[in-house]
């Protein structure tokens, strides 16, 4: 993945707008009392503008212009830059307040920062702006009124397993990166027949399906997107609308097998074609609300129809030829066919585990 492109330069340090000055004034071979002289302000305005003890004003810009040559845009944003510096110095440098610290003690930041998702700080109280940014949020309220919002909060079971602070920064990255994928108008029709088309892919290779799905989709309006899983967020993925007329099925590689992201896939998908559209769909394989089993029922039928599988399953014994010939028959991968018996406790979880394919993260 790529990161999202940064708006806004902010180096480690930004030098006084009079250093400039000072390196002008000894190519000019001109001393700060003749440069005073010229401007008509007193000498010691200007040391201390050299010094970075006093401000270029608007008025003393346009001074230099007409004295230097040098138009008073440039030492106004000269200006503007290293003041910003300061104050984001000082801001970060700041005391933070314990409820600000605890709030941001409950986020990965390490490995959000080696992600390149939030900048790299010494002390956890250094995160806290870099959080703020992440999140597109001012304050610690704000983020609660922001993600603790009713259509948004997560289940009950997903907050007691997983870091719901983890799973909402995780969700965040998802918006960002979305920003970058272009989406045709959602259409139901089309999605659907996005949907048979991505079926046919489970047999491909990682690099195969993966730009496929997400130009199917795209198509029809839903961007999907794989995002790494933070370690404290147990999610295998998530589904939501970002408008009302463009859709997000976001996922990870939590389980690291084939049949776990495809049936994970299908799942989220449900959620956009049968659910509403408010409200963010977070899957941690522990739902029991009826829109979670309605979406596990449509996942499971739309990659093994239910007729065709009862059929299959009754024939003893499971052998690893038979879900081999029966997974062709199909037009699907094997590992589906074993993950389906032994969701339905048919198989053994220990059982046939080599036709599964492993995934894993290339980069």
């Amino acid at each position: 993945m790529t990161d999202a492109a940064k708006t806004e330069y902010t180096p480690h340090r930004v030098s006084p707008p009079g250093d400039t000055l000072a390196e002008t004034l000894e190519e000019l071979g001109m001393s700060q009392v003749e440069l005073a002289r010229r401007m008509g302000r007193p000498t010691k305005t200007i040391n201390e503008i050299v010094q970075g003890k006093a401000a270029i004003l608007p008025e003393t810009a346009f001074q230099l212009e007409n004295v230097l040559g040098i138009p008073a845009s440039f030492w106004l944003a000269r200006e503007t830059a290293y003041r910003t510096a300061l104050a984001r110095s000082a801001r970060k440098s700041a005391d933070v307040a314990p409820e600000t610290l605890e709030w941001a003690n409950q986020f990965p930041c390490k490995e959000m920062a080696q992600r390149g998702w939030i900048e790299s700080c010494a002390k956890k109280a250094e995160y806290v702006q870099g959080l703020f940014s992440f999140f597109s949020v001012a304050s610690v309220s704000a983020w609660e009124a922001t993600w603790n919002r009713p259509e948004v909060a997560f289940r009950r079971s997903l907050t007691r397993k997983g870091n719901r602070f983890a799973v909402s920064a995780w969700l965040r990255r998802g918006e960002i990166e979305a920003v970058t994928v272009r989406t045709r108008p959602y259409d139901a029709t089309k999605f659907r027949a996005a949907l048979e088309q991505c079926r046919t892919l489970t047999t491909a290779n990682p690099e195969v399906f993966c730009p496929s799905v997400q130009k199917a989709c795209a198509d029809a309006g839903v961007a999907v997107l794989f995002v790494r899983e933070l370690p404290s967020a147990s999610v295998s993925g998530a589904a939501r609308w970002l408008t009302s007329r463009r859709a997000l099925i976001q996922l990870t590689l939590r389980f690291k097998t084939d049949d776990q992201l495809w049936f994970s896939f299908f799942h989220e998908a449900a959620h956009i074609r049968l659910h509403p559209k408010k409200g963010i769909f977070v899957d941690d394989g522990q739902g029991t609300s009826t829109q979670e089993k309605e979406a596990d029922a449509f996942a499971s039928n739309m990659l093994i129809p239910d007729d065709a599988f009862d059929d299959f399953a009754r024939l003893r014994p499971v052998s690893a030829q038979r879900v081999q010939d029966f997974a062709r028959q199909q037009g699907i991968a094997p590992g589906i066919v074993v993950g389906r018996l032994q969701h339905e406790r048919i198989l053994p979880f220990n059982q046939l585990n080599h036709l599964k394919r492993r995934l894993a993260w290339t980069h």
